[in-house]
């Protein structure tokens, strides 16, 4: 059986080892975050190259996407309306996309309060 009195002193050793260490976490707000290549952020959407093909939206496996034709007969314009709050950052958008008009970002800093801005934002 163990000593009680070893118990308090083994914690306070352990607690004074881990004051010197190095902290396991950084301090995200005032430290900029080192994201790794290939890291997948926001979509960014190219409405100069879009040719209104719907393979992105096709392939989409949560149904965030929707393109919009913006332009008239003669000239062809799109715009992408995405869902934030169903997209879950898989990219196959990106890969399916024939003109390469959308890119992942490494902008990861995406939280709201409300929902109602995540639903719905134009590209």
């Amino acid at each position: 059986m163990r000593n009680k009195k070893q118990i308090p002193g083994k914690i306070a050793i352990n607690a004074i080892r881990h004051f010197f260490k190095k902290p396991a976490t950084i301090a995200y707000p005032q430290a900029k975050l080192q994201l790794a290549p290939g890291y997948r952020g926001k979509l960014k959407f190219d409405a100069d190259k879009c040719i209104g093909c719907g393979l992105c939206v096709k392939d989409c496996p949560t149904m965030a996407i929707k393109i919009i034709n913006t332009g008239t007969k003669e000239e062809k314009k799109f715009e992408m309306i995405i869902d934030l709050d169903h997209c879950i950052f898989c990219g196959q958008c990106t890969d399916s996309c024939a003109k390469k008009c959308l890119t992942m970002t490494h902008d990861i800093e995406l939280g709201s309060l409300n929902k109602e801005s995540l639903e719905g934002i134009r590209l």
